[in-house]
């Protein structure tokens, strides 16, 4: 896991993405932890998933597929994060349409975050979201569990503040700046 230096309130990500291998599993973070947890190795904060369309036939549980709307643009909170889905898959969100490209094509999304709520779109379409984030002010993360992944024209739009609590907001490392 990669993070930013800075924490992020409301913003625009913009960023391109393309899994070099079948089944690969990553995604980004957004509003993170500055550390991630030594159990998990991941940071809290709301993962928005890049997962590669392979994943599906490579990770099967008694004989099942899970669903196609896993494969990608899943939004759901971790480390205790909560989130209201738009689209709910149990507590995660998942995407209404399959727009993710297969291995070695770039990808793009953009997701909006403002205010503890988040809209994602892949490859040029609006697909899902979630609102009422408890946190609303973190890091930004790169995340690959494993499978090589490219990204690239990483971009964020910073947008004016909100009304955001203390206990909103991701914990600071002692020698990090905002």
């Amino acid at each position: 896991v990669m993070r930013s230096e800075k924490q992020y309130e409301n913003f625009i990500l913009l960023v391109e993405w393309r899994h070099m291998e079948a089944g690969g599993n990553s995604g980004v973070f957004v509003w993170s932890d500055a550390k991630p947890d030594p159990e998990s190795r991941l940071p809290g904060g709301v993962e928005v998933q890049m997962l590669e369309l392979d994943w599906v036939n490579l990770n099967t549980r008694d004989g099942k597929k899970p669903p196609i709307a896993y494969v990608h643009g899943e939004l759901f909170g971790v480390g205790g994060v909560e989130t209201v889905p738009d689209n709910p898959r149990g507590t995660r969100s998942k995407s209404i349409e399959n727009r993710a490209k297969g291995k070695g094509e770039w990808n793009s999304y953009k997701v909006i975050c403002v205010d503890g709520t988040i809209k994602l779109s892949v490859n040029g379409k609006f697909v899902n979201g979630i609102s009422k984030s408890t946190i609303k002010k973190g890091y930004l993360c790169l995340e690959s569990e494993g499978a090589e992944i490219h990204f690239r024209n990483f971009r964020i739009i910073e947008l004016p503040s909100g009304v955001t609590s203390k206990n909103q907001m991701a914990e600071t490392l002692p020698s990090a700046q905002n």
